[in-house]
């Protein structure tokens, strides 16, 4: 189910982050930061809008929409694109078309695992590069 998302998460661990930084052309420097701070998500949903809060000690980004809807997104990389969440079985999946042509499109997913983590799986859709963020729940 999910609404398993629901609730607050710290960031643990990831996996080819870094490759996927690259395969959207995010400079070194912004690369560096992104695979050594702690970020935060806070996911909620009020009737059928959704906001997922993102927080970290560098960048914070508030993301408020309804499914199937696009919204014009600045990504923590510094990125302008077009994201359309929806719920794929027990995934919050969110497609991101870039408005500048010289980035490529993302595919995210959020999900509950087992073990009770949450997996945030991001992929370079053209240039086939996957990324594994997970985070633990946590009471702020």
């Amino acid at each position: 189910m999910v609404e398993r998302l629901l609730g607050h998460w710290k960031s643990e661990k990831s996996e080819n982050f870094d490759e996927y930084m690259k395969a959207n052309d995010v400079n070194f420097v912004l690369r560096k930061v992104g695979n050594t701070i702690t970020s935060y998500e806070e996911i909620s949903k009020d009737g059928d809008t959704w906001t997922v809060h993102i927080t970290s000690t560098f960048r914070s980004s508030k993301l408020v929409f309804k499914l199937g809807e696009p919204f014009t997104e600045l990504t923590l990389d510094g990125r302008n694109v077009k994201s359309t969440f929806s719920i794929e079985g027990e995934k919050l999946a969110c497609r991101q078309e870039p408005i500048d042509p010289s980035n490529t499109p993302s595919y995210i997913t959020r999900e509950v695992l087992e073990d009770g983590r949450m997996l945030i799986t991001c992929i370079a859709t053209e240039k086939n590069v996957t990324a594994k963020k997970y985070y633990v729940s946590y009471k702020p």
